[in-house]
């Protein structure tokens, strides 16, 4: 059952797109704006089922988040799923051998989101909505 995704992305606007995409499930989503946040949410909630992550963002990017967090032995309990614009094929390469368990190229059908998410977690049936966690935006 998936019941909290951490967003790791420096676009509000993405954070608010996750949202939409994901409101037919029960979950809770915290929002990260780099890998630093990200990190430090992560020793919080004990809880994330689910890292959505970008690649290029400030103060910490996201192969820098899978190195620390694949040193960490975090990427081996929390899936991640890298959702970016970058094209560069290493660093999308580099991200699924640090622990990534799947890749999907912006802009991104929403269904194709879903159906990633689902062959990673078992989701449940539709809910009425998402909680959001706005604080760190």
């Amino acid at each position: 059952m998936l019941k909290k995704i951490l967003v790791v992305d420096d676009s509000a606007l993405i954070h608010q797109m996750y949202r939409i995409v994901m409101m037919k499930y029960h979950c809770e989503i915290l929002d990260a704006m780099n890998g630093k946040e990200a990190l430090d949410l992560i020793s919080i909630h004990k809880d994330i089922d689910l890292i959505l992550l970008d690649i290029n963002m400030p103060v910490m990017n996201g192969v820098q988040f899978l190195e620390k967090a694949s040193a960490m032995g975090i990427v081996k309990k929390i899936p991640v799923i890298i959702i970016s614009t970058e094209g560069k094929e290493e660093d999308t390469v580099r991200g699924l051998k640090l622990g990534a368990k799947g890749y999907l190229k912006k802009p991104f059908d929403p269904k194709d989101l879903r159906e990633l998410i689902a062959k990673i977690i078992p989701i449940s049936s539709p809910a009425s909505a998402c909680t959001h966690n706005f604080n760190s935006l």
